[in-house]
């Protein structure tokens, strides 16, 4: 197989690339535009002949097609993120909406065997009952949640139209190694560790009692891998996640427990604009179709991500000036 991953010197999308590198069999074409992926994600690859790092800007259709050339299966997990949309909506459009259009008229074209579209819980907005199945109604409540959402139409209807093979997964709230600490693509856990590694406040949007599904990224890859090889699945959707509901104050007290040492306190600030209430998947259908269990639970992955992050090279210290400057942008 010769598979193409978008997105695939970002956070999810190495950990993907890592995954499908160990079957010793495939060829990999790592596509990126390092806007957010960073080379040295994918590094531990160079020597690799199966595996090829490219530079894609998704939004190039002419650069899409030629990439696309004797592709046999795609990982698409290019994407911009929630608060970059916030700012930037036109931008957040053009890459998740017609960036994956781009990349189905190119599959259509070479007669994909697999399209696997990454999609997000962010589709469905604050949950109106949990947990969530497939078939909550989606309401996004920020651009980029309405932009995945129109990725998904896209890809499905790509199926009933054209009969291209699309499984749509949408992934709840992964975290782990490699994950996003600085600026507008950092996210909770990874600030919350970098904060209290260096004794400052884990600053709370709101009261704390938002939650969500918090998922270990090594989980989240291998439902991704499964759902690209499940017939059953093809031109459906599903959910992989935990399956279980935490608050973002339990998961902060979960990062204090799990650093002892810390000195830092909780602190609270005003809620974000677009920041969905609840989350909680159901991932009946995973485990149906896919044989899908999760492994990991949320305070063994946040020391897995504790301990992965002191074996790095990184700096916490400069970690935090790094995320505090561009907390701001």
């Amino acid at each position: 197989m010769k598979i193409l991953v978008t997105g695939g010197a970002g956070f999810i999308g190495s950990n993907l690339v890592d995954a499908l590198a160990e079957r010793e069999t495939d060829e990999i074409i790592v596509a990126d535009d390092f806007s957010s992926g960073k080379r040295e994600n994918v590094a531990q690859h160079a020597s690799n002949p199966r595996v090829r790092v490219a530079e894609l800007d998704i939004r190039n259709k002419d650069a899409v097609r030629a990439i696309m050339r004797g592709v046999d299966a795609v990982y698409h997990l290019a994407v911009q993120c929630v608060r970059v949309s916030i700012r930037d909506p036109y931008l957040v459009h053009d890459v998740n909406a017609t960036g994956t259009l781009h990349l189905l008229t190119a599959a259509l074209d070479e007669n994909i065997k697999r399209f696997v579209y990454c999609s997000s819980s962010e589709v469905y907005g604050t949950a109106t009952r949990v947990p969530m199945d497939e078939e909550h109604p989606p309401a996004p409540t920020t651009p980029y949640g309405a932009s995945k959402l129109a990725g998904e139409v896209y890809a499905r209807s790509f199926f009933l139209t054209y009969g291209l093979p699309v499984t749509v997964v949408r992934p709840f709230n992964t975290y782990g190694p490699r994950e996003h600490f600085e600026g507008p693509y950092g996210e909770v856990i990874p600030k919350f560790v970098v904060r209290a590694l260096n004794d400052a406040p884990l600053v709370i949007f709101g009261d704390g009692t938002q939650t969500r599904d918090f998922t270990e990224v090594s989980d989240t890859v291998r439902g991704l891998c499964m759902a690209g090889e499940c017939d059953a699945l093809v031109g459906d959707v599903v959910n992989i996640a935990r399956g279980q509901e935490v608050s973002v104050r339990t998961l902060a007290q979960i990062v204090l427990d799990t650093l002892p040492e810390s000195k830092s306190v909780i602190e609270h600030q005003a809620p974000r604009p677009g920041d969905v209430l609840r989350h909680y998947a159901d991932i009946t259908k995973a485990r149906r179709a896919l044989g899908f269990e999760p492994r990991i639970a949320i305070r063994e992955g946040v020391k897995r991500y504790v301990d992965w992050l002191r074996r790095s090279e990184f700096d916490p210290r400069a970690m935090l000036r790094q995320e505090k400057l561009r907390n701001w942008e």
